[in-house]
């Protein structure tokens, strides 16, 4: 093993930590607003997106709200609220904007058919499931995003949507099901890659793989900010100085926020879930489905194990899988160490954690009888959505590892968060992302928020104000509310990604 050594570097404008789809955003948010920033970007891993960037490891690609249930709860009343599927739904509209800035300024030439068109579908068996997304359907059609939108409680009709499902299925069994023709598949490896690569060439620009962020503190003497970053190769240990640190580490994100020890992260803890996929590996069968088809999931089950029979590009290759199947384990990351949980437990967040437990009992309990499941019992789940599923046509895959946000809350003592959350420091010089879904489908909103809070004096300028609208049309207005930019941006960004003509339903005019 080569010899451990340091070296202090003066460092660049800003750091981000985490070579995924966050940091991409970022980045390339930052060099276009601001065409002399210095960026370093710190990877632990080889290459970028191998963590929950990787479509191997994302459980979910192009969420847009059209078919995921968990987005619509139903209240006590019975009725369904919309609000978070709407907000969702805009968020999605946003990074779509993005990307086609991206390809017409020739930003993405190297990431070709990174999205999609692919029909987003919901099924739904039983009397009261069939009751509850006629009921999605009707609070969805109030909002002219989800206009267009399809619902059937015809077998027939059904079986020409999704057949695989539909086959050999019980006839007197109650079916309900919504199509959604604009919904797309992202594969944000790809994507993620691409940008990175376009990254690289930039002046001020400069990104290290297998470098392993160690620390992190304020600098007393120079301000900001310095990181204690390692080669993972060679040893070398260096500090840099910079003014803003971003952590997009995925699950590894709660650790290096804690290490800040900015007043902000107190009381966030962290809640590791794993995943898996059954994979289909009889190409006759992968040719018979054409649509990312999602159900209901299990009570206690979190917001990523939403179970879903799901068509993908990977790599150009037509795939398909069901799950994913939740899991348990005390990483953060696919690649992290079964310590990262127990070393997150601090004193500041320790009460939280064990009060969100013992709200989520439930959750306990569903993630141990997953854990606990023979290959009989992943066959028998995926049935239910494919009745005459066979054991032969699918293998095992392990998917990626989530850490799902534990905060402090005033009435509960600790709430369990199934989502992403942004916490930043006062003065703005450190954000962390936490959380998982929806996650990249909404990256671009994120990051816009973040830019809010943390350059809101730039941000605040003309010059900035102009960029962003120049690259996202919408920026600045509220998008659920405008239906006329809203279908005409929906129009643009559909040709320019390749998605095909997008024409406006009776319901849109």
């Amino acid at each position: 093993m080569a010899k451990r050594s340091k070296s202090i570097q003066k460092g660049p404008d800003v750091v981000l930590i985490g070579a995924g789809i966050m940091s991409a955003t970022l980045g390339v948010l930052l060099k276009e607003l601001q065409p002399d920033i210095t960026i370093d970007i710190y990877e632990r891993l080889d290459s970028a997106a191998a963590e929950s960037s990787d479509a191997w490891n994302n459980a979910g690609t192009g969420h847009s709200a059209f078919c995921e249930l968990n987005y619509t709860p139903e209240q006590e009343d019975g009725t369904i609220d919309p609000s978070k599927a709407i907000k969702i739904a805009e968020s999605f509209e946003l990074s779509k904007q993005f990307w086609a800035f991206l390809i017409q300024r020739g930003f993405l030439n190297d990431a070709p058919n990174f999205i999609r068109s692919i029909p987003h579908m919901s099924f739904v068996w039983g009397k009261d499931n069939v009751s509850y997304l006629r009921k999605r359907y009707d609070a969805l059609q109030q909002n002219y995003l989800f206009h267009g939108m399809r619902y059937s409680e015809d077998p027939a009709q059904l079986a020409e949507w999704m057949p695989l499902v539909m086959q050999d299925r019980d006839p007197s069994q109650p079916v309900a099901a919504t199509r959604m023709d604009i919904g797309t598949d992202v594969n944000f490896g790809a994507l993620t890659r691409a940008m990175f690569r376009r990254l690289y060439d930039m002046p001020g620009v400069h990104i290290h793989f297998a470098h392993d962020v160690r620390d992190l503190w304020r600098s007393k003497s120079l301000g900001g900010w310095k990181i204690r970053v390692e080669n993972v190769t060679t040893n070398h240990v260096r500090d840099v100085q910079t003014q803003f640190i971003f952590i997009g580490a995925g699950g590894g994100s709660l650790r290096l926020l804690e290490k800040s020890d900015i007043p902000e992260s107190r009381g966030f803890g962290g809640f590791p879930v794993s995943g898996q996929w059954l994979k289909c590996v009889n190409p006759e069968v992968i040719e018979q489905h054409q649509a990312k088809v999602y159900g209901k999931a299990s009570v206690g089950a979190p917001p990523m194990s939403v179970p879903h029979l799901d068509t993908r590009m990977i790599d150009g290759k037509r795939e398909l899988l069901f799950g994913p199947y939740a899991g348990f384990s005390t990483k953060f990351l696919k690649s992290g160490s079964y310590l990262d949980l127990p070393k997150s437990i601090q004193l500041s967040n320790m009460a939280p954690m064990l009060m969100a437990g013992l709200h989520n009992v439930s959750l306990t309990k569903y993630l141990i009888q997953q854990v606990m499941q023979s290959p009989e019992d992943r066959l028998n789940a995926l049935r239910e959505y494919y009745p005459d599923a066979k054991m032969e046509d699918w293998e095992l895959e392990i998917a990626g590892q989530r850490v799902q946000v534990i905060k402090k809350d005033d009435e509960e003592g600790g709430v369990l968060e199934f989502g992403t959350e942004v916490v930043s420091a006062a003065d703005g010089s450190i954000a962390a992302l936490l959380g998982a879904s929806p996650g990249a489908s909404t990256a671009v909103s994120i990051m816009l928020d973040l830019l809010k809070r943390c350059f809101p004096d730039q941000l605040a300028t003309d010059a900035w104000q102009q960029k962003l609208k120049e690259m996202i049309p919408s920026y600045g207005q509220v998008l659920a509310n405008n239906p006329a930019l809203g279908q005409e941006l929906r129009k643009q960004t559909s040709e320019v990604l390749g998605l095909g003509v997008y024409e406006y339903t009776t319901s849109d005019k």
